[in-house]
């Protein structure tokens, strides 16, 4: 039998104790000791799992027992000063989503894990689940055809968080799919919501990623829906795929149908589109508990020294469209070039019409300026146009 690999998690809280039952379950695991700050919480773990040490010290847990793995599952905003610290420390890393607050921090982990020679890897659970599985099995024979768009809502009533909105808590989820789905990188990103609840912090978002060849994803999360909903929707110019992560067992269902422009016609009047509905299609899965095939996929990149599916790198993309998510935000619903970071001069906004052309809002002067519209600068033009810049008008600003 091959040595066990001690591991230790930070953060005992939602997610932490999930984690914690995984990698105990694992035989090529040794869950070593379980860290939070919580007296109470540690105390009703160990009720549940005595033969795994307790400790509320971080520093103690990454220097004083041995261990070979630190997984954290802390808030965002700790996760890159305890994965610095655990790398610094010589431990393998794992990251629950998202993988920290900015891009340049997700940047000096994975420079600092490559130094160093570790395994880091983030926890986007979702790729590790039968249904994406099989979904990605699916798009990569061309069964569906090219993909066009695909439409994914994750909504519920809470859990609110302080120091990150909706998108940040529940579009990581989303966009490691469709990224994984897509098998290439967006391009630009906007981003619309509202902050209802809490000040400031938006409980309710819709992003629009945009993808070289003309495809597309959308992204609608909420903290104040009533029901529990994680549906996505993938078309493909030969069929469709649904994915309803909250069915108990028909989870993805594959619709022959699709909708076709006459090849070739000569009036109007012979132009008709096509629409085909055919058969649905149910695939079988094989249950198990995506977290625990992550888990063991963790191990398995240590003990083999192979790169995790979800690594850092991943990480990082994830997180530059998150932050660009929040530069649309604060820019009304702004399209971001999601390549347009550059030298620390912040995010780039583009002219829908030419995403090559890099616009900066303009202020505001005039006293009679109608409610929710905005005007975009580039040289002598002025671009005025609604919140979402998608139609603006061009006017030709005096010189």
């Amino acid at each position: 039998m091959a040595k066990q690999i001690k591991v230790g998690v930070v953060g005992c809280g939602y997610w932490g104790p999930n984690l914690i039952r995984n990698f105990r379950s694992l035989p090529d695991c040794n869950m070593k000791m379980m860290c939070d700050v919580s007296e109470n919480r540690l105390a009703h773990l160990k009720s549940l799992y005595p033969e795994v040490e307790g400790e509320r010290n971080y520093d103690h847990m990454l220097n004083g027992v041995g261990l070979d793995a630190v997984i954290i599952a802390t808030s965002v905003k700790s996760h890159f000063p305890m994965a610095r610290a655990s790398l610094l420390a010589g431990k393998h890393t794992f990251i629950e989503k998202p993988m920290a607050a900015s891009s340049r921090d997700c940047e000096e982990l994975n420079d600092l894990a490559k130094k160093k020679g570790l395994v880091l890897m983030v926890g986007h659970t979702f790729l590790y689940s039968p249904a994406v599985r099989k979904i990605k099995e699916i798009v990569k024979s061309g069964d569906i055809g090219e993909i066009r768009y695909i439409c994914a809502r994750r909504l519920n009533l809470g859990l609110f968080q302080k120091d990150i909105n909706v998108a940040w808590d529940l579009a990581p989820h989303d966009i490691a799919i469709i990224l994984h789905i897509m098998d290439t990188d967006a391009i630009t990103i906007n981003c619309e919501g509202s902050a209802h609840v809490t000040p400031g912090v938006e409980d309710v978002t819709t992003m629009w990623l945009n993808f070289p060849g003309n495809r597309s994803a959308i992204i609608h999360n909420s903290w104040i829906d009533p029901r529990k909903i994680r549906e996505m929707t993938i078309v493909g110019s030969k069929k469709m795929i649904l994915y309803d992560d909250v069915s108990p067992l028909e989870k993805i269902r594959v619709y022959d149908m699709r909708v076709e422009r006459p090849p070739h016609y000569d009036t109007f009047a012979e132009f008709h589109y096509s629409y085909h509905y055919g058969d649905v299609h149910i695939p079988y899965l094989k249950q198990e508990e995506p977290l625990k095939t992550e888990c063991q996929h963790f191990l398995d990149s240590i003990s083999q020294g192979t790169t995790p599916l979800t690594d850092g790198k991943q990480g990082l993309k994830l997180v530059r469209i998150l932050e660009a998510s929040s530069e649309s935000l604060k820019r009304g619903g702004a399209l971001v070039n999601l390549s347009g970071y550059e030298n620390g001069n912040g995010w780039k906004t583009v002219d829908s019409r030419n995403r090559h052309a890099h616009i900066n809002f303009g202020r505001r002067k005039e006293k009679n300026f109608t409610p929710g519209r905005r005007e975009l600068r580039h040289g002598t033009c002025v671009l005025t146009g609604s919140v979402t810049p998608s139609r603006p008008t061009l006017r030709r600003a005096a010189r």
